[in-house]
């Protein structure tokens, strides 16, 4: 057999006894990344965009929404931002998958790109608070900007110097669905207020 098969192999049977050994009651990703010499290797935290999804199981431990909320909270209340704004766009970011990776490599629950969270001082981009924490001083600084919550989105999601350069919401599909798609969700979360 050879080699890369046999640690296709091995890692096939990792994820297995990984699925049968979890017990909490959500879901998880496995991920992993075969390195120059064809060696792979696996997490369930990955810490580059190297890593893709290899398998998503069930009953695999995970921060539950309530955990999630509460530090939401504790970060809005720090910076004075809403934090059903917040949770809104965890939820159209990442899903409160806290790692999750797009595929253009922004990074955990808020999806923060690595440049952008260097600016920030985010040195734990897997790390629930520091992540939360790192967006919830972005989205500020975009409030603060811009003073409108579909501008300050707009920001968020195509940057800042795009909703200058087109002197409001960019004219880009996914910045415009996003933007609908988080105020949306932000009604629902205020109970349907304004």
């Amino acid at each position: 057999m050879r080699r890369p098969l046999a640690i296709a192999t091995a890692g096939v049977m990792l994820a297995a006894s990984l699925a049968m050994s979890a017990t909490d009651a959500r879901a998880g990703k496995l991920y992993y990344y075969v390195d120059e010499e064809g060696g792979f290797h696996f997490t369930n935290r990955p810490s580059s965009t190297a890593y893709s999804v290899f398998a998503v199981f069930r009953n695999f431990p995970d921060k539950s929404r309530d955990e999630i909320m509460r530090v939401v909270k504790r970060m809005s209340r720090r910076h004075g931002v809403d934090s059903n704004l917040v949770a809104a766009v965890i939820e159209v970011e990442s899903n409160f998958e806290p790692d999750a990776v797009s595929h253009k490599g922004a990074q955990g629950l808020m999806q923060i790109m690595p440049a952008t969270g260097k600016d920030l001082g985010l040195k734990k981009p897997f790390d629930m608070e520091d992540n939360i924490e790192a967006g919830v001083k972005y989205l500020k600084e975009q409030l603060s900007r811009f003073g409108d919550n579909a501008l300050a989105l707009a920001a968020y999601n195509a940057g800042p110097k795009q909703v200058e350069r087109y002197d409001g919401v960019p004219p880009f599909p996914e910045t415009r669905q996003y933007v609908q798609k988080v105020l949306s969700i932000y009604k629902r979360l205020k109970g349907g207020k304004p």
